[in-house]
């Protein structure tokens, strides 16, 4: 189960690819990573601010560690985002990682259930 839960917070929708669930893993993977890049592209990558923004990137640090790398290059505020840009940004990508962060508890969560399962037969 943490293999499950550590694959689908490196590439959301991994925990289904461990499960063998592909195509759940697929949309999983396009819908959270639409979200994610459309923050990126409304707010640009400023809207990752490990310093300024701190609630809001613990929040999108469940998407996946390509946060923290993003943050490590935003951390200087080399990508000054203010006013609407700045917060639309923040409330898709935020919104894409707690998506990811559901995904993760139902991929566990069915990765339980299997085992169950299998015990009882």
């Amino acid at each position: 189960m943490f293999l499950v839960a550590l694959a689908g917070w490196f590439l959301p929708g991994g925990g289904y690819l461990v499960l063998k669930e592909t195509s759940r893993a697929l949309i999983i993977f396009v819908t959270i990573g639409a979200i994610f890049v459309a923050g990126l592209y409304i707010g640009s990558i400023g809207v990752i601010d490990p310093f300024g923004a701190k609630l809001w990137y613990m929040v999108q640090m469940a998407n996946s560690p390509l946060v923290a790398i993003i943050g490590y290059y935003t951390k200087g505020g080399g990508f000054p985002v203010f006013g609407r840009p700045n917060e639309m940004g923040q409330i898709y990508t935020s919104t894409s990682a707690l998506l990811n962060l559901l995904c993760i508890v139902n991929a566990v969560y069915m990765a339980y259930l299997r085992k169950t399962q299998d015990e009882e037969q």
